[in-house]
C-alpha cells in the first residue's frame, strides 16, 4: 500500500491594489494645494543683505508698503521696479487708498546713504506717516 498525501487547496491571497490613475490624481491635487497655499516673497529675485541689529521691533498692520533698495541703486515698490522719481507719485496714490501707510524700507547694507535718504524723503513727501527700516535679527547683544 502506498501512502497518499493529503492535498489541500491553497487559497489565493487577495491582492491589494490601488488604481494608478486615482493615485496620480490625488498626488496632483496635493501638489496644487501646496502651490496655492505657499507664501512667496515680494521681491525674491533681488539679492540684498540686510544690516544686523540687536533689538527687534515687530508690528503687524495691513497698511504696510514695502520698498526694496538693491546695491546697484534700483528701487522696487511691492516687488515692481520703480524709478526714484516715480516712487513719490506711486506712494501718493497708495496713501490716498489706505490713508495710514507704514513704509518698510529694505535697503541692502551696501546701498549708499544718500539713496536711502532720498527714498525716505520721497516717502515723507508722499504722506507716509511711518518708515520702518528692515534689518536682519542678530541674537548677540551689542555692547
Amino acid at each position: 500500500m502506498t501512502r497518499q498525501k493529503m492535498r489541500f487547496r491553497r487559497m489565493k491571497e487577495d491582492e491589494v491594489w490601488m488604481p494608478l490613475a486615482s493615485f496620480i490624481d490625488i498626488v496632483f491635487l496635493l501638489l496644487i494645494f501646496f502651490l496655492v497655499t505657499s507664501h512667496f516673497d515680494v521681491a525674491s529675485g533681488v539679492r540684498i543683505r540686510l544690516p544686523q541689529v540687536a533689538s527687534m521691533l515687530y508690528d503687524q498692520k495691513d497698511t504696510r508698503v514695502s520698498v526694496l533698495l538693491d546695491p546697484s541703486g534700483q528701487a522696487f515698490l511691492e516687488g515692481k521696479k520703480v524709478d526714484l522719481k516715480d516712487l513719490g507719485e506711486r506712494l501718493k496714490s497708495i496713501v490716498k487708498e489706505k490713508t495710514q501707510v507704514q513704509l518698510v524700507l529694505h535697503a541692502d547694507r551696501d546701498v549708499k546713504h544718500g539713496f536711502v535718504v532720498q527714498t525716505m524723503d520721497a516717502a515723507k513727501s508722499a504722506g507716509v506717516h511711518s518708515i520702518v527700516i528692515a534689518a536682519q535679527w542678530k541674537s548677540d547683544k551689542v555692547m
